[in-house]
């Protein structure tokens, strides 16, 4: 069982990041120069956590991603993913078991 969107942005929160989007499918979290998004849409917290695809080779030695991808049109601050007809923003996914590997997986990754 994964952590929920809910949970997911507790913990970012107690890490030092702070919410500055919110929209009806995701949170939008900053700190410093570093940015996340909370997939609201995953009920199961499968891939509740959404990073920027720049860090998705230094993010695969700390974590298995959910799924390759993940696209919203709400992940504004991510670049869009220009295949097929969708033309939405997209980032890597992953979904935690519990708050000490999330805490774990952002201590390692933002840091």
């Amino acid at each position: 069982m994964y952590l929920r969107p809910d949970e997911v942005a507790r913990v970012l929160e107690k890490a030092g990041f702070e919410m500055d989007t919110v929209t009806a499918k995701s949170y939008g979290y900053s700190r410093g120069e570093d940015y996340v998004y909370v997939n609201r849409e995953a009920r199961l917290g499968r891939t509740a956590l959404v990073i920027h695809p720049t860090l998705k080779e230094r993010s695969q030695a700390i974590a298995v991603p959910a799924s390759d991808i993940k696209t919203c049109e709400h992940y504004v601050r991510f670049p869009m993913y220009l295949v097929g007809d969708s033309n939405d923003h997209y980032g890597i996914p992953y979904g935690f078991s519990s708050r000490a590997a999330l805490e774990r997986y952002l201590e390692r990754m933002f840091d």
